[in-house]
């Protein structure tokens, strides 16, 4: 499909399933409008292909397409959804009966649907998608990578290297008389070292990417930066102490360390959570809920970023919303149907998986916005802490607020100086509170490198972070050593 950067997403359905924007017009007009809230048709076509190279050699290289539709009924707080891996009309007119009879089980409310406002951005057309690259000239950066990791450090032994790529076309019909599509390219690289040393073994890894092409990772020796970053960190925990326990000042470098922004505190202002009231923010709009020099937004307009969208799933616009302004709590992010029951208006953050799922309040960019202190002054601040630079997993939960976090990459701080990497870091607290004790943000802004990938009510959705340098004061740390 070379010609997928230049095709419309309203010829594509209609060219290759004969169905057209007015024929998914006429579904809903017939079967839906008028007998529920709210409804539309959701149109999906995507191409995936996955590539690792392991020891040297090719260990997968997959190609998947996928197809289908899905037809959503809205009637107060209910939820009809339907969906077929096989696209034609007859069977979005089931899907669309379906859809109806689920939601018809509950009275329709007495709100309206807000129709969708303002223009599709253009974040991410490429001249060449990287599914449609040539497969030589991904395995030979593949191949590149990997030999730049192993001559990072000889105690590098072992190196995975993959590269992950979609496409995705999609189009989508509201109630509202609104017909809007988009062409989703997306791609990862990413780049695991496992190191050796005196019967030790460690693992590093590092990635990044975006709705970008292959020439993104050739751009400025990127993919060399990535293959030793990898391995400086694989290197760097051969030598890590055991991390220290028990209530200490942490600071969180720039960059991805945003994650723990995303998960203890990004959910909870997701618009669904507060209108249950099942949030630690619910209720709480114009209160002030975090430390004045806190200032979180969700922006879904940055352009070839991994969690950017033209449109959103509901065929919203994306937009920029600030949640917390200096400390006060200003909004939600939204999707059609919480901000109809909620009388707010949709903020273009209504995703989904995939034209199996329905879509909900789900997070692009989140990051809190830059201070005025130097990065280099917020560590001499610290007497005894932790500098923690990357994390891995990490639990949440939502009505409580509560997070636990691994630390991948942390370091002690000691008399203002960042001393020894530690191992084994745990950051332990509550989401809310967390915030509020916020006492110097960096002048230092970083989004990360395009890895994150976000899970809600079984659903996996690409996003992005951010964080300037950031110190709290008073958070507890798990380690094992006191």
């Amino acid at each position: 499909m070379k010609d997928l950067a230049q095709i419309r997403p309203e010829s594509f359905f209609a060219d290759r399933f004969n169905v057209t924007a007015s024929l998914m017009e006429k579904v809903l007009g017939s079967s839906l409008i008028g007998r529920v809230d709210d409804a539309d048709i959701y149109l999906e076509y995507c191409i995936n292909e996955d590539l690792q190279l392991e020891e040297g050699a090719v260990k997968k290289a997959s190609r998947h397409v996928s197809q289908g539709a899905g037809v959503r009924a809205l009637s107060g707080t209910r939820t009809g959804y339907a969906h077929t891996d096989d696209i034609s009309i007859q069977n979005l007119e089931e899907a669309a009966r379906q859809a109806r009879a689920i939601a018809d089980r509950a009275s329709a409310s007495t709100a309206v649907a807000v129709p969708s406002r303002g223009k599709p951005h253009d974040l991410y057309a490429l001249s060449e998608p990287p599914v449609v690259t040539e497969l030589t000239r991904k395995l030979d950066l593949l191949r590149k990578v990997d030999a730049a990791c192993r001559a990072a450090d000889p105690r590098v032994r072992q190196v995975i290297v993959s590269l992950s790529s979609e496409q995705v076309v999609m189009l989508i019909a509201t109630a509202t008389g609104w017909t809007v599509g988009d062409i989703r390219p997306l791609t990862r690289l990413n780049v695991t070292a496992i190191a050796e040393e005196g019967g030790r073994r460690e693992m590093g890894s590092h990635g990044g990417g975006g709705r970008v092409p292959l020439e993104f990772f050739l751009e400025a020796d990127r993919w060399r930066r990535f293959a030793g970053e990898a391995a400086r960190q694989a290197v760097l925990k051969l030598g890590a102490v055991n991390a220290p326990a028990g209530a200490m000042t942490v600071v969180l470098g720039p960059g991805w360390p945003g994650i723990l922004l995303h998960e203890a505190v990004g959910h909870g202002l997701e618009g669904d959570f507060n209108r249950k009231g099942t949030s630690a923010f619910a209720g709480r709009m114009g209160q002030k809920v975090a430390s004045e020099l806190v200032t979180v937004v969700d922006d879904g307009t940055l352009a070839n970023r991994r969690g950017s969208l033209n449109v959103d799933d509901e065929g919203t616009p994306t937009g920029r919303t600030v949640l917390i302004e200096k400390g006060i709590l200003r909004g939600y992010m939204q999707d059609r149907l919480n901000a109809r029951l909620m009388g707010m208006t949709p903020t273009g953050n209504g995703r989904r998986e995939s034209y199996a799922h329905p879509p909900m309040p789900r997070m692009t960019n989140t990051f809190m916005l830059a201070g005025e202190d130097a990065p280099e002054d917020i560590i001499r601040s610290v007497k005894r802490g932790l500098y923690a630079v990357t994390f891995g997993g990490g639990q949440v939960d939502i009505t409580s607020g509560r997070f636990v976090f691994s630390a991948n990459e942390a370091y002690l701080i000691e008399d203002g100086r960042v001393g020894a990497p530690v191992k084994g870091a745990t950051l332990i607290g509550n989401g809310p509170e967390a915030l509020t004790r916020v006492s110097r943000v960096g002048r230092d802004l970083a989004l990360d490198e395009g890895v994150g990938t976000c899970g809600k009510d079984g659903q996996s959705v690409p996003v992005g972070v951010g964080l300037p340098t950031t110190r709290i004061d008073d958070m507890t740390v798990g380690g094992t050593a006191v």
